[in-house]
């Protein structure tokens, strides 16, 4: 519960940040006749994800156990990748957010309604479809049966939207950064578990091999049905016997990806280097004239 808790507080509030940044520009520039088309583009960008969320959901019941864990499988994987991609996105541009939103407001002003619908639909949209994606993702791995993971991702999306008003009311600061860096690090994990858990659903669907090759088998220690067996799947989807290829799917995922994500900001494009001291005083000064 606590994981998809996390994805929806994440991305809520993404979203919510995008919304509030555009009203509050409209507000601020006295053009509130431009909010109507706004809200439209978010209401639209949010029945298309709750569409596409039941579309995975009652669409992927009517195919056979092979089908279902072959879609399973093969969307955990893409949900993974697209949390992995916004993640760092987030990271780098968390400081420059408001302004690359301003600068793109300011251009569907010139362009019309059809333009304003168009950029909070985009904007609201795709961390809408991300959410249903990988929430989709983290339930179908959880798999206990129960509404817990659903109730954790409207808990994540109401404190969202609640942050997401004081944020517009001016009445929270906080380090916007360090927010996304702490969050991004925590759902790297909880994604290593989903790729390993859609890696285990490929195997069952018969695509890869190795689903009787168990790397540990823990059970007996740590029964699945119990609380803190429970807890751990909901939260980090452990598994108490997973196979060789999913420890290594989950190790080769988690080590590099954590390790980049929590490098300074630049580290790996060689941006945000030290200049060295002699840089900009290396040109010759010139002679004091007598």
């Amino acid at each position: 519960m606590f994981s998809n808790y996390l994805i929806g507080l994440r991305e809520g509030l993404e979203a919510s940040l995008v919304v509030c940044i555009l009203i509050a520009y409209l507000v601020k520039t006295d053009r509130r006749d431009a909010l109507k088309p706004i809200w439209i583009g978010i209401g639209v960008a949010i029945a298309l994800a709750l569409g596409f969320g039941c579309a995975l959901e009652f669409g992927s019941q009517e195919l056979t156990f092979e089908a279902q864990e072959a879609l399973g499988g093969s969307l955990s994987i893409l949900a993974v990748g697209l949390v992995t991609w916004m993640v760092f996105w987030m990271r780098r541009t968390a400081r420059h957010l408001k302004s690359e939103l301003h600068g793109k407001l300011d251009a569907a002003l010139q362009m019309g309604t059809g333009a304003l619908v168009a950029t909070a639909f985009l904007a609201v949209g795709r961390e809408g479809l991300e959410t249903a994606l990988f929430v989709w993702a983290s339930v179908h791995a959880a798999s206990d049966g129960t509404p817990r993971p659903l109730v954790g991702v409207g808990l994540g999306i109401a404190t969202a939207v609640f942050l997401g008003w004081l944020f517009y009311r001016g009445a929270v600061r906080i380090n916007l950064a360090k927010f996304f860096t702490w969050t991004g690090g925590m759902l790297v994990v909880v994604a290593a578990g989903v790729l390993a858990y859609g890696f285990h659903d490929l195997q069952e669907a018969d695509w890869l091999p190795g689903l009787t090759d168990k790397a540990f088998d823990i059970t007996g220690t740590i029964p699945p049905d119990s609380w803190y067996g429970t807890l751990l799947k909901g939260v980090f989807n452990f598994q108490p016997d997973p196979t060789v290829l999913q420890v290594t799917v989950w190790l080769l995922y988690l080590i590099p990806t954590l390790a980049l994500f929590l490098a300074p900001v630049g580290f790996a494009s060689g941006k945000g280097k030290v200049k060295e001291p002699d840089e900009q005083g290396s040109r010759p000064s010139k002679a004091p004239q007598s």
